[in-house]
This record gives C-alpha cells, structure tokens and sequence, in this order.
C-alpha cells in the first residue's frame, strides 16, 4: 500500500505494533451494500482514497456479499495499491473460516488482504471454537502463510468481558492479535465500556485499536446532545489507530474527511463537557442497541454461518431437550 499521496490533512496513525501507517478515518463496508446505485458506492470508495483514506473495513456477511463486491470493483484501476484492506469472515471452525476466506479474496478482487479479522466475537464460547483443534484460528495462519492476508484482528460489540476473554484465550495459546475492533463513542464511555475495559489493554500490549460505532449508523445522534463531528473527533482523541464509520451518501463522507482534518486534541475540559452531555441519556444502553439487543447479531441468525461445528452441538441440544 502507499501512503504518500500527498493527502497530509487526513492524520495518519501506526496500527499497533504493525509499524504500518493508516488512516485516522476509516471506510465502514456495511453501508456501502445498502446504497441503491451501486456505482454511487464505487464513487464513495474511490473519492474516500482520493482525498487520504486509506483504510477500508469489509465483511463477508455484508449484504450476501454485496460490500465486498462493490469495494472490489472500486478497487479496480490502481486504487487497491493505495488502500489498507481489512475484510472479516465468521467461521468458527476451519473448514467454513477457509472457505469464507476464499470467497471474500475472490469478491474483492484481490489475492490478499491487508488484515483479516473474526467477525462478530459476542459469545463466550467464541473464542474457545476459534482457538479450539481445527478452529478458525488454524484457517487464518494456513492463510497468512499462504500470503493470502498479512495481520490477523477480531472484532466484537456486545460485551467487553468477551473481548478480554479473547484476548485471554489467544494469549494461552501463545498468540497475540494485530488489531481489535470494538465500539468507541461518546455513549460507550458511560455503559458497558469498552473504553474502560478493554481498550487500556490492547494500548499496553500495543494492539492496534479499530475504533467502530462512533455514531451508531446515527442513533447517538438521535440523543440529541451532541453532533456527528463531536462524536468522530471524541474517537478520533482515544488512542485509536483507526476510526471506521459508515458511509452511505457522498456528504457523509464528507462529513469523515471534515472531521479527520479539522481533528486536533481534545483537552481534557473539552472530553468531560461532551461526556457531561451524554451521561444523562447513556445509561443502560438506550442509544446502544447493539449492546443491548440481538438486532445486530447478524451471525446468531445465521449460525450455519460459524460452522458445522456449532450446527451441531445445536442438534444435540435439540435432542437432550
């Protein structure tokens, strides 16, 4: 990837201790399956990196594979040079975590990625499937040696003590993560933190941080005490390596790049006058659904998606039932 494209107000961030240079404002892949013209998405894609980002987030669940396939042909052209790709895939055993790799590789158009990442780590029991004999995690090392990515993350948005416990597990097993994905916002701070729990440990290990959710897909905004830029900038300010937010429309991404390149360092008046505003409404998860609720639980309503593994263990439930 080059990160010299002359873009120097969009902030460039390390990503951990991968030594490698992205930048601060990254391109969520959910809401680019979800635009009706499927060439406005190519046109988001490209103007993002035309103007400095270069981080790219996707996932194989996207929209049935629709995000990978409209990042893919953005990427066409000489554009996949100058991005950092990230994909996810969420397989838990690793006959369907190999399978989902090649399939997100050939989406994207691409023979590698930048970063590949476990999707959707909310239950305790993910880690234990992914780390287990013929687990995911043995899918994703055959890949790496093979070229086909190049650092290994997780991503997670139900419960700091299931990341922790990630992290745990990984390190029993003598491995460590290059990146972690998790929610970061202003709501986040004040419920369930991730903020509190999990992100000073992922700075002590030097783990690059892949902040999400800084706004919600819009319902922080619904809250009606603070605005979109108050909360990318309060994201941008935690030591994160990467903020990715979504965007479905043109002036939404410009929305990112504004707040990328007027973002400077909060004081710390400034980040206790935005958590002041947000405190009253943040308690108990209102403006956190995704904490609080299954409607982002996308692979809970497809578990065929993790694997034979867990089809399984569900049919013996079934039957000790």
């Amino acid at each position: 990837m080059q990160t010299g494209n002359g873009h120097r107000d969009i902030p460039y961030r390390t990503l951990g201790r991968t030594a490698e240079k992205v930048s601060a404002i990254g391109v969520g892949g959910f809401h680019l399956g979800l635009i009706s013209d499927a060439d406005e998405s190519v046109r988001i894609v490209r103007t993002a990196i035309d103007h400095g980002i270069t981080f790219l987030d996707n996932c194989w669940d996207y929209n049935e594979g629709q995000s990978e396939i409209r990042m893919g042909k953005a990427l066409k052209d000489g554009y996949r040079h100058r991005a950092f790709l990230m994909t996810k895939v969420d397989g838990r055993s690793k006959k369907e975590a190999a399978k989902q790799i090649e399939q997100s590789l050939r989406r994207l158009q691409t023979d590698h990625v930048d970063l590949m990442q476990f999707h959707e780590v909310i239950r305790f029991e993910d880690p234990d499937r992914i780390f287990a004999a013929d687990g995911a995690i043995e899918a994703f090392l055959e890949a790496k040696q093979a070229g086909k990515l190049r650092f290994i993350g997780f991503t997670g948005h139900k419960d700091p003590h299931v990341h922790l416990y990630m992290l745990e597990t990984a390190a029993r097993h003598n491995f460590q993560f290059d990146t972690v994905q998790m929610p970061l916002n202003l709501m986040d701070a004040h419920f369930r933190s991730f903020q509190h729990h999990v992100l000073p440990v992922l700075v002590k290990n030097n783990i690059g941080v892949l902040g999400m959710k800084s706004v919600g897909a819009g319902v922080i905004l619904q809250s009606k005490t603070v605005t979109a830029i108050e909360c990318l900038h309060y994201a941008m300010n935690l030591p994160t390596s990467v903020v990715i937010t979504g965007m479905d429309k043109m002036e939404i991404l410009e929305q990112a790049i504004q707040a990328a390149r007027t973002f400077r360092p909060l004081s710390e008046d400034e980040v206790a006058k935005l958590l002041a505003k947000t405190a009253p409404v943040a308690a108990y998860g209102k403006f956190e659904l995704f904490k609080t609720t299954s409607h982002h639980d996308s692979a809970a309503k497809n578990p065929d998606w993790l694997g034979e593994d867990l089809a399984e263990a569900e049919q013996l439930a079934k039957m000790v039932e």
